[in-house]
C-alpha cells in the first residue's frame, strides 16, 4: 500500500497564519511582490481565517488588482460579516473602480460598526466629492478632523471644494491650515500658490509654487492632481500657472534631479 501523508489541519493553519504575518511585514516595507505569494498560500493553509483573506485583499488593492482584491475581501466578509476593516477595504476598492455609490454604501456600513475612524470618514468624503455632493463631503471631512485635528488631507480637501464653489478666501484659509500642520506637504502649498497667482499675487504665488514642486515634483502633473481630486476650476488655473516660464524651469530642474541617481548608477 502506498504511504499516505497524514496532514494536521491545526499545524497547517498555524503555518498559514505565520506566512500571513510574514506577508504583512513585507507589505509594511511595500514589498508587495514578495508579500502576495505568501498571502495567497496563507489563504490555502488557513482558509477559514477572515484576517488572512482581508490581508490578501488589501495586497491586491495595493498592486491595483482591484477585482481580485474585491473577491478576496468578499471571502473575508463571508467569514466575518461584522468586520469594519473589510467593509472599509471594499469601500476603497469600489472607489478605485469609480463605483462611488457602492463605495459609499460599504463605507457607511463599516462606520456603523466602527464609527469615528478618520481614514474611513475621509474616504467617504472623497466618494461624495466625486459625486459632487459637496455638503455631504464637507460634513464627512469635518467629522474626520474632529477625530484627528492633525488630519491635514481632510482640511486640504475642504479647500478643494471651496475653490470649486468660488470661495477662494475660505479655500486659502483651509490650505494654509493644512500646510501649517505638515510643512513638507506639497499639495496645499501648490494649491495656495495657484490661488495667489490667479488673483494677482504673482511673486508670492511663484515662490510658493517653486517650493511645492521641489518638495514633490509629482504635483507638476495635471493627471496626478486630478487623481488627487482637484476640480476642473483649480486644474484650469493650475495649468496656466505651471506654463509660466518660472514654473517650467522649476519643473525641468526637479525632473533633472530625479534622473540623476539613475544615470549615475548605469
Amino acid at each position: 500500500m502506498p504511504h499516505t501523508i497524514q496532514l494536521d489541519p491545526t499545524k497547517l493553519e498555524r503555518q498559514g497564519l505565520s506566512l500571513a504575518r510574514e506577508a504583512a511585514q513585507l507589505a509594511q516595507f511595500q514589498q508587495y511582490e514578495l508579500a502576495l505569494p505568501r498571502a495567497r498560500l496563507a489563504t490555502q493553509l488557513a482558509p477559514k481565517s477572515p484576517e488572512v483573506w482581508s490581508l490578501l485583499g488589501g495586497l491586491y488593492l495595493q498592486t491595483n488588482e482591484l477585482d481580485k482584491g474585491i473577491d478576496a475581501l468578499k471571502q473575508a466578509q463571508s467569514l466575518d460579516p461584522k468586520s469594519a476593516a473589510v467593509l472599509f477595504g471594499l469601500g476603497s476598492a469600489y472607489f478605485q473602480k469609480a463605483q462611488y455609490a457602492t463605495a459609499i454604501e460599504h463605507l457607511k456600513a463599516g462606520l456603523k460598526i466602527k464609527p469615528n475612524v478618520p481614514g474611513a470618514l475621509f474616504d467617504l468624503g472623497n466618494a461624495y466629492l466625486m459625486l459632487k455632493q459637496y455638503s455631504e463631503a464637507i460634513a464627512q471631512y469635518e467629522k474626520a478632523i474632529a477625530q484627528d485635528k492633525e488630519f491635514w488631507p481632510a482640511i486640504n480637501n475642504i479647500g478643494l471644494i471651496k475653490y470649486e464653489q468660488g470661495d477662494v478666501d475660505e479655500a486659502l484659509k483651509r490650505w494654509r491650515s493644512a500646510a501649517a500642520i505638515d510643512k513638507k506637504a506639497a499639495e496645499p502649498q501648490l494649491a495656495i500658490a495657484v490661488a495667489l497667482y490667479t488673483r494677482g499675487e504673482r511673486t508670492q504665488g511663484l515662490a510658493l509654487g517653486e517650493s511645492a514642486i521641489k518638495l514633490d515634483s509629482r504635483y507638476s502633473d495635471l493627471k496626478f492632481l486630478k487623481e488627487n481630486l482637484w476640480g476642473d476650476r483649480l486644474l484650469a488655473d493650475t495649468q496656466k500657472f505651471l506654463e509660466t516660464p518660472q514654473m517650467k524651469a522649476t519643473i525641468a530642474q526637479a525632473q533633472e534631479q530625479l534622473s540623476k541617481p539613475q544615470s549615475s548608477s548605469q
